[in-house]
């Protein structure tokens, strides 16, 4: 009997066992297969002034249509549109809804992320009321030029998620670099937010907000992430970043996160890491949004046409009617536009 439990015991230490946090091989291959896009639909929403920039779509469905939050960079700064669509393939702008002010900490930045959307794979994808508001984050700054001097993150609101009029805002930054609490992988500037509802309180509150940042020390984009209880205040959360390459340079950045059963999935985009393409699209999945394995095989979406031959990054991914829609900021031949790859041919 003794050999017998001396031999389990030796075979625990040669073969241990995998973390219950840690998601299997097996299962991330299974997520692969489930939001895998290899069909490149092509360009489906671009400037008709190719000097102005497109960035970052958020996608959500509104009263039985669809609609599109995104950045236009017109040499200024960030400002925030809405589009909509009847199919997800063909948008029509409807106009403004973060503008350039004479004055403020976000006068010449304020580039928005549409938050709290049903974020279940087979959900509504529309997004949800807080306090009477649909609610909004933003990159904001008051230097002028692409992403400019020190970033944070805004909050706007809105009566009606859809509409083409100003949101309100906060009146200040609900995240900074230059917050006491900053942290050396976040006190040199932050970049693009997701705002997340976890009514589980997995991480201790009930709201999550996933954000890109580099530090003053870390010459690198990570992702990290800060909870909170109203949208105003918020806490970060853990003592370094959840995603991240550590290679000055690099970039880890723009957060989606999806849930898939019991599992969740982040989508990001990595640039700039060595032996890749400029930038890609990757994964990440968790079970407690505490601890992430990272995938390991084929990039998502990476640049291969004319369209997105220098960069292919900033997801927003979908599934709709058994279909994955997988849109991404192209950087190429059309300028920087919003392009699409699905799961199966469109056309």
């Amino acid at each position: 009997m003794r050999i017998l439990v001396l031999l389990g015991w030796l075979l625990m230490i040669q073969c241990p066992r995998q973390s219950s946090m840690e998601v299997s091989e097996d299962r991330m291959k299974e997520v692969y297969e489930t939001v895998k896009t290899p069909f490149k639909f092509g360009v489906v929403f671009k400037h008709p002034d190719s000097t102005k920039m497109m960035d970052s779509p958020t996608i959500f469905r509104w009263k039985n249509a669809w609609f599109m939050s995104y950045v236009i960079f017109d040499g200024r700064g960030y400002e925030t549109w809405m589009a909509k669509s009847d199919d997800l393939l063909n948008w029509s702008s409807q106009g403004r809804i973060l503008s350039f002010t004479d004055s403020g900490w976000d006068a010449n930045q304020k580039g928005g992320y549409l938050g709290l959307l049903d974020n279940r794979w087979e959900g509504s994808y529309e997004p949800q009321k807080f306090e009477g508001n649909y609610w909004m984050s933003y990159l904001g700054g008051s230097t002028k030029g692409y992403e400019a001097g020190q970033l944070g993150v805004g909050m706007a609101f809105s009566k009606d998620p859809s509409s083409a009029k100003e949101w309100m805002r906060l009146p200040e930054p609900v995240l900074s670099a230059s917050d006491k609490d900053a942290r050396w992988y976040d006190n040199h500037t932050i970049f693009k937010s997701s705002i997340v509802a976890d009514p589980d309180k997995k991480r201790g509150y009930p709201f999550l907000l996933f954000y890109n940042a580099s530090g003053d020390t870390a010459k690198y984009e990570s992702i990290a992430m800060a909870g909170s209880n109203d949208l105003k205040q918020w806490n970060r959360l853990g003592n370094g970043p959840i995603i991240s390459r550590g290679v000055n340079g690099s970039i880890c950045g723009d957060a989606q996160v999806m849930q898939i059963d019991d599992l969740y999935v982040l989508f990001y985009f990595g640039a700039f890491w060595p032996d890749r393409p400029a930038a890609f699209e990757r994964f990440a999945c968790s079970y407690d949004l505490e601890n992430w394995t990272e995938w390991k095989g084929p990039s998502l979406v990476e640049p291969s046409e004319s369209y997105d031959s220098t960069y292919a990054h900033k997801p927003m991914v979908i599934n709709w009617n058994n279909t994955v829609y997988h849109f991404y900021n192209a950087v190429g031949a059309e300028g920087r536009v919003i392009a699409l790859a699905t799961s199966r041919k469109l056309k």
